[in-house]
């Protein structure tokens, strides 16, 4: 279902021109946005939690610009686009900027500047692209603090935080983490704290991830099966986790992984999580980062009563 959220007229008032004398006096501007964001669900659920608040958006371009001067509308533009897919779960953003009392002689019209911009403008970063699936059903997941399990390098850990979740990233990786930690601190402080874990020393007793601690909780492409009731127990009630991994189809047909027990039989995810309010379940031949990154997953969304 293709569907767009038009917000017109929103009035700015702010200093921006060329010149100094330009700057000297605040000027109207007015931004027009078309949005696109996975908001499916709320075409039957009818909560706000599941699309966009335009309320929130029209805050967020009034906050971002705040009491700053530009001396362009195309700095002004690309900053509002920035902040927007910071802080929401937007694929694709018009954006019309303008004046609408241009400092021209004879002139009656506006100026201005359009910008067309998509998510993935702003996800190229040195940790790689996150799932698709995750930025789908990122409407879907409370805000507040996230568990990566097997965050590696951190692609969706790094996701999340941009996003406004506060994320704690575990992996045995220590040199991953490393990486993580220093981009983290040059991405202005994102809120990711790490920690080198294996989660894997004892089968009968995994490690301890606290009770009632997350509000989400994400695993991709990482399977160990014993660990299951240690997330449910981290799992704040009312929390969402999201998961997704190789099905056995992807070891018979694509030879990875190369051991078949690291990957989920049919239906078993269902199994794992059967305590949870399922929100989301498919499995299927499913499109990756990229057109050639093809995979056959297992993916769910589920919530803790």
């Amino acid at each position: 279902m293709a569907s767009s959220i038009i917000i017109k007229g929103v009035q700015l008032s702010l200093h921006c021109g060329v010149t100094e004398i330009e700057r000297s006096q605040p000027q109207p501007i007015l931004v027009d946005l078309i949005l696109k964001c996975p908001n499916e669900p709320a075409f039957q659920s009818d909560r706000l939690t599941d699309t966009v608040d335009y309320a929130a958006v029209v805050q967020c371009i009034r906050d971002t610009v705040g009491k700053q001067a530009y001396s362009l509308l195309e700095k002004l533009a690309e900053d509002l686009c920035r902040a927007l897919f910071q802080h929401f779960s937007l694929t694709h953003l018009k954006i019309w900027v303008r004046k609408v009392q241009a400092p021209i002689p004879d002139f009656s019209g506006s100026v201005g500047i359009r910008l067309l911009r998509s998510q993935r403008d702003y996800l190229q970063t040195k940790h790689g692209d996150p799932s698709p699936f995750l930025m789908a059903q990122l409407p879907r997941l409370p805000r507040g603090k996230a568990l990566d399990v097997g965050t590696g390098r951190g692609r969706h850990a790094h996701f999340l935080a941009t996003q406004g979740f506060s994320v704690h990233g575990i992996d045995r990786n220590r040199e991953a983490l490393e990486f993580l930690d220093t981009q983290s601190r040059e991405a202005r402080g994102l809120p990711i704290t790490t920690e080198c874990l294996d989660l894997e020393t004892d089968d009968q007793n995994p490690p301890d991830l606290g009770t009632a601690r997350y509000d989400v909780i994400l695993g991709f492409f990482y399977l160990y099966r014993p660990l299951f009731p240690r997330l449910l127990q981290a799992l704040k009630p009312g929390g969402v986790i999201i998961y997704e991994t190789f099905l056995l189809d992807n070891h018979v047909h694509r030879h990875h992984p190369r051991r078949k027990e690291f990957c989920l039989e049919p239906n078993e995810l269902l199994t794992l999580l059967r305590e949870l309010q399922i929100l989301h379940y498919d499995e299927g031949d499913h499109q990756g980062v990229s057109q050639a990154d093809r995979a056959f997953t297992a993916r769910i969304v589920a919530r803790k009563p």
